[in-house]
């Protein structure tokens, strides 16, 4: 059978599988020998279906293909044979033993007259080899796991026993796409056409109305067989549900079960006596299951507002047949291949000393903390290469140490950091030593690291360390050679509890939370695991871990599953799933090849992957599959790598020989450091001017390090990068973005000038073709590919531009040099939201777009409406007003879940799949007018016509802080006036337009960092955005003119005057922009929405590359500039930043 055929009997096993055909699936796996599904074969085992058992294998094995298969048959045939002594069924037994147990006569002549004298015992359990045989049920679940080790050892079995990775109804997918083609190609295509067979070409008759393709989710084959069973065809539609977390309590770790063991597969001779019964089947393992999700259905023409769906991504064509089936239990086994692990060397690190623990920071996560076995404390930029801190090890205050530290450390001045963390938020972070001693350093951005706390904390080595937020205070929790586990105040030093218990050394501790209960996991050497509350009332828990030695412990990033690693004391290492709720390993991870002279390290991310450092290499698994995923040799590692990841997965810290550590990368993770090459560059080109500082300085200790002691105090407490200024701080956050071309240098003898366009040759522009039934563009925005621009006008009418792809664009993306398309469906049919009954210019309009372009969320004073991108079909609509919806964002996680900003000054936390209402935020006193999320920091941050500014926390939906914006002095917004926010590319930091200033403000405590207010005769600001690298802001304002500013400091580096795109006769009148959109991996390139309608796009020449140069740094100080020409009206000046 040809390859193509094989991989159609998958497609067919995998649809009849959605299609619960049962018994045809697994009549076609034994038919056609592809895929043993071993849970049906343990399920018909345990059942004693034992006809059905031998049936199925037949299509796999024979009994005399190899040892192996003689085996499984003879076990198979032996506890039936068994079974029905038990039942003292002897007529069946001498059945069973001339059919089916005497073909092994011939093998092992005594064995089967052994088996034929248990006929004449009362009770076969007489005979010593089976003295231990319990009942049925368990024998069964005993004969499993050795039939389970013999078919995964033999080879005929290979390449059988995993499912190949497809996306749910592939099949069907194939067939829409089959039959799109076929529309496609039919000379007068209908609206909407009714397909009542598969069995010959679809073709539509002659036409009877418009024409018209059909809507891409509208199925052609009628109403559903199986109402509510199909999800949609992809996984990035706009409404995907998210799995709740299922509570776990710590109740069913109170038992004490003996330890798990793993028997080797035995290839051995068959034999009378049953396998040994391992520990295992005292507490069976429940193979892992995929719950069926609540996934909608159906034609969207009728289907409820909750019920929205997805498209798949690949199908781009505008007619879908057939309904997406729900995932198969049984044909869902395997998962995607392991692009997104970091496996690239991206960066190599010579540390000096070798690393003992490593931590990436929670949210500048390019920087890398290291501990090494001389008590050294490194912080690296990795992007740059660069050491940011190296701290030796001492004691801060010896006059505080106990004498028996003092002495210690006189005999052997010798210590390591065991361990090195960061507090979740990054401030703080935390180094436990081989002596007695815990260190706290604060971390104030760049090279700012100052000692906070020192604490005595054991009587002998501080083994872990990790912090914790009980009661709403951060903690500190330590665990020692002492046997015991203290927890400290973060902020004093306090000693708040001590657990005492463990009879052994403390290895590790594992702080967590669940249900509002905050507890801590601990593990010591003698293999004891305890939990304890945050009480003086003892553990909770004593359980024995695998391997009964150095153990740690960890949970998956969302905090649902919890896993340890460890190592026992002859070197065999073991990871393993816990089931919190029973106290039991609910899965064992299969990989370790050697056993080892030390402990292995492990970690976890992106709720998906276990790694591990092992055998002069990293190990990866799936959380759900106990197989090896794959394993990574990254060169020159030591036998057992210490790894880490960064908070995203996209960044692993490997140690390696030499004192070295490894950098590996995913593609975004290359992306990211990609970035700091860019920077690096600059750097490197600026290193003979050192009377000043520059704008790409990685950080004020590269400043600094040749420049002269009085230029040094003036800029050590600024710490500037492309991207954004902090006080004491900075950002590294670079995203999937073109890389772009470096700024130059300013040197001494350059006079720096502001870039100045006016006129059409200085730049390129283009205007958008017009549609006539436009008046004014309210909102704008590019798709997150980069090829098209929606917009959003004032008469509720939205507006699509693509770019074609040809010889002058071989990219399709959107550029001023090539003319796009006004982009309509062949029906006529155009995106219009619902106005209710009111003037659509009076309603304020909004929008939000999905992540794969395929649905727009829009408003303009009526309900909301979700239209498909394809098709301009209204999908749903849903909130009539009043209150009417002003501001719409997308959660970055869940698609499900929306903020609404309303006109009643709330915030609406809306989830679309089950249309309700989940929260609603009050805070505001006037209308909403910008919502932006930070995946990093977990908040929502709202601005409205109040000019206020609220920080919600978006897990529970507390307000955290609240800030007003200060209006400049002389400056009286209009009583309406918009305050919108947008996320730097750091997403700690966002930036605020309003029609009096711009600024910049840090979200944790809602500080303006910077500042930059036009002169007093300068027009206002109407609308502003971050370039797509957040290195620039374009900036739109009320009398035509466009700025760009460098983000870094705010500073104008250039400007287009309205000549410079706008026909002399429009530059007369009144005619500006309202609004202004980056385009998503351009840096340089943006468009606006004019009040005439019209759009343009913006490029610099391709000559230049960029908008201008940034402007010096005067006196060493980026906030001590001169004053620049300003916006307006010439002659005035620019208010100085803050």
């Amino acid at each position: 059978m040809s390859s193509l055929s094989r991989e159609l009997v998958f497609l067919i096993l995998q649809f009849l599988d959605e299609e619960k055909f049962k018994e045809t699936v697994h009549k076609l796996e034994q038919e056609s020998g592809f895929f043993f599904n071993m849970k049906y074969f343990e399920d018909e085992v345990h059942n004693g279906n034992w006809d059905e058992v031998e049936r199925y294998l037949s299509g796999f094995t024979k009994v005399d293909d190899n040892r192996y298969s003689m085996k499984i048959f003879f076990e198979i045939r032996k506890q039936k044979y068994l079974e029905a002594l038990d039942k003292l069924d002897r007529s069946k037994a001498v059945d069973i033993l001339v059919k089916d147990l005497k073909v092994f006569a011939s093998f092992n002549e005594e064995l089967f007259k052994e088996i034929t004298q248990l006929l004449t015992l009362e009770n076969f359990r007489e005979n010593e080899q089976l003295s231990k045989y319990g009942d049925t049920k368990s024998a069964r679940v005993i004969m499993l796991v050795e039939l389970k080790k013999l078919i995964e050892a033999n080879p005929l079995f290979r390449d059988k026993l995993q499912f190949p990775n497809l996306k749910s109804s592939r099949l069907r997918t194939l067939i829409n796409q089959s039959l799109n083609w076929q529309h496609q190609l039919c000379k007068n295509p209908r609206p909407n056409p009714d397909i009542k067979t598969l069995f010959i070409d679809h073709s539509c008759g002659q036409p009877n109305g418009a024409r018209a393709p059909s809507p891409a989710n509208n199925p052609l084959l009628g109403s559903l067989p199986k109402a509510g069973g199909f999800p949609p065809l992809g996984a990035h539609g706009p409404f995907q549900p998210t799995p709740a977390p299922v509570p776990a309590s710590l109740a069913g770790w109170m038992s004490n079960p003996p330890a798990v063991t793993h028997p080797a597969v035995s290839g051995g001779g068959i034999g009378l006596g049953g396998p040994p019964i391992p520990a295992t089947l005292k507490h069976p393992r429940t193979p892992p299951t995929n719950p069926s999700m609540d996934y909608p259905s159906g034609d969207l023409e009728h289907a409820s507002k909750r019920r929205a769906m997805g498209i798949s991504d690949e199908v781009n064509l505008p007619v879908n047949v057939l309904p997406a089936a729900f995932p198969s239990h049984g044909h869902s086994q395997a998962f995607s291949a392991p692009d997104d692990l970091p496996k690239n060397v991206a960066r190599t690190l010579n540390q000096g000393s070798s690393p003992m623990s490593m931590d990436f920071h929670p949210i500048q996560q390019t920087l890398l903390l290291v501990g090494t076995n001389v008590g050294d404390i490194t912080l690296w930029e990795v992007g740059s290469r660069e050491r940011l801190v190296l701290r030796n090890f001492k004691l801060w205050n010896l006059g505080s140490c106990s004498m028996s530290l003092q002495s210690s450390l006189l005999k052997d001045p010798g210590v390591s950091a065991n361990r090195i963390i960061w507090s979740p938020d990054g401030s703080l972070f935390g180094v436990a030593f081989s002596r007695q001693i815990v260190q706290i350093y604060s971390y104030h951005g760049g090279n700012d690291v100052r000692q906070h706390l020192q604490i005595d904390a054991h009587d002998g080595g501080v083994n872990d360390l990790a912090f914790s937020h009980p009661n709403k205070q951060l903690c500190v929790i330590t665990c020692g050679d002492d046997k015991t586990i203290k927890v400290w105040d973060a902020v004093t030093g306090t000693k708040q509890y001590t657990f005492e218990g463990h009879e052994a050394p403390v290895y590790s501790v594992c702080p967590h939370f669940k249900e509002n209960i905050h507890f801590v996991f601990s593990t010591a050497l003698d293999g004891k695991i305890k939990a304890w509350l945050y009480d003086n009332l003892g553990s909770r828990v004593d359980y024995d871990a695998p391997g009964r030695y150095c153990t740690t412990m960890a949970y998956s990033a969302d905090g649902t599953r919890l896993f340890s690693c460890g190592t026992s004391k002859e070197g065999e290492s073991h990871i393993v799933e816990w089931n919190e709720s029973e106290g039991a390993v609910k899965r064992t991870y299969q990989g370790f090849r050697k056993r080892s002279l030390g402990v292995v390290q492990f970690d976890t991310t992106k709720n998906r992957y276990l790694a591990a450092g092992d055998d002069f290499s990293i190990k990866f698994w799936d959380m759900d599959n106990v197989q090896l995923l794959t394993s990574i040799d990254a060169e020159n590692l030591p036998p057992l790598p210490r790894i880490r990841f960064n908070k995203d997965g996209t960044l692993l810290a490997v140690s390696a020989n030499e004192n070295g550590i490894k950098i590996l990368a995913n593609s975004d993770g290359l992306r990211l450091l990609r970035g700091f090459e860019n920077i690096s560059h600059d750097a490197s080109r600026a290193s003979d001017t050192v009377t000043k500082p520059t704008i790409n300085a990685i950080s004020a200790a590269a400043s600094t390090a040749t420049a002269s002691a009085g230029l040094a105090d003036r800029v050590a407490s600024v710490v500037t990068i492309p991207g954004m200024l902090y006080q004491n701080g900075d950002a590294r956050g670079f995203g999937d973005v073109k890389p772009r071309i470096t700024e130059e240098t300013n040197d001494k003898s350059k006079i720096w000038k502001l870039t100045e366009i006016s006129d059409l040759s200085q730049c390129r522009s283009l205007k958008l073709p017009e549609n006539l039934r436009v008046t004014k563009i309210s909102r704008l925005i590019y798709t997150n590919a980069g090829n098209a621009i929606l917009a959003l006008a004032s008469n509720a009418i939205h507006l699509l531009w693509k770019w074609p792809r040809n010889e002058r664009n071989s990219s399709s993306k959107a550029t001023a040099s090539v003319s796009p398309q006004l982009w309509q469906p062949s029906s006529g049919i155009l995106m219009t939201n619902d106005v209710a009954d009111s003037n659509p210019e009076d309603g304020v309009p909004c929008f939000a777009l999905s992540k794969n372009d395929s649905y727009v969320m829009s408003a303009s004073g009526g309900k909301i409406s979700l239209f498909n991108m394809m098709t301009f079909k209204t999908m749903t609509t849903f909130m009539p007003p009043p209150p009417a919806a002003t501001f719409l964002a997308f959660h970055p996680q869940d698609n499900n879940i929306i903020a609404i900003g309303m006109d009643d000054s709330t915030i609406q936390i809306y989830n679309v799949r089950v249309d309700e209402v989940k929260s609603k935020l009050k805070g505001h006193s006037k209308r909403i007018t910008g919502l932006a999320f930070s995946h990093v920091l977990n908040v929502l941050v709202s601005s409205g016509a109040d000019a206020q500014l609220c920080v919600w926390n978006s897990d529970g939906w507390e307000k955290q802080k609240t800030r007003f914006l200060p209006i400049p002095a002389g400056r009286t917004p209009t009583a309406q006036s918009d305050t919108r926010v947008q996320f730097h590319q750091d997403q700690t930091h966002f930036l605020v337009v309003h029609e009096t200033q711009l600024a910049i403000y840090e979200a944790t405590k809602l500080e303006c960092v910077k500042q930059w207010v036009p002169g007093e005769s300068a027009a206002p600001i109407s609308h502003a955005t971050f370039s797509c690298d957040s290195q620039l802001v374009y900036a739109s304002f009320l009398d035509a003119t466009v700025c760009v500013f460098t983000a870094a400091n705010l500073r104008l580096r250039c400007r287009i005057s309205p000549a410079a795109y706008l026909s002399p006769s429009l530059c007369n009148s009144n005619v500006h922009p309202l609004v202004i959109a980056a385009h998503p991996q351009e840096a340089n390139q943006f468009a606006l929405g004019l009040s005439d309608g019209g759009v343009h796009v913006f490029e610099p020449l391709e000559s230049e590359g960029k908008w201008g140069v940034p402007p010096p740094v005067e006196n060493g100080s980026a906030s001590s500039m001169p004053a620049t020409p300003s916006v307006g009206a010439s002659g005035s000046t620019d208010q100085p930043q803050r």
